[in-house]
């Protein structure tokens, strides 16, 4: 999980203590592993804000990727997928869409 907090810090410039992330692990017999990957395959879902240039995107991408390698998981058994739902669609702060509040950070990175 810090792997991911990390790179999206420093790739989409997310706030310090923004943790938003939650770890779910399948036992085998519940999650197929795709033909030519390892045990270690691991699949990547964010949902976040939409905004982030395809540049940021990258980065994210890469630091994902440079991140789990540390840990031992190998590139490609690495698979990201990004959720961009519109800001309309995130009820936030009583209540209100994202679309109506200052969110405090920038998300035209």
């Amino acid at each position: 999980m810090d792997a991911v907090y990390q790179a999206q810090r420093e790739a989409l410039k997310m706030p310090e203590g923004d943790r938003q992330i939650r770890y779910v692990e399948h036992k085998s017999a519940y999650f197929s592993v795709p033909s030519g990957k390892t045990e270690n395959y691991t699949l990547v879902e964010i949902t976040l804000f939409p905004g982030r240039s395809l540049k940021a995107k990258r980065h994210l991408y890469k630091s994902i990727v440079q991140r789990f390698g540390e840990l031992g998981i190998a590139p490609s058994d690495i698979f990201i997928v990004l959720y961009e739902p519109p800001l309309d669609n995130w009820g936030l702060r009583s209540g209100m869409p994202a679309s109506e509040v200052d969110l405090g950070f920038n998300l035209n990175v």
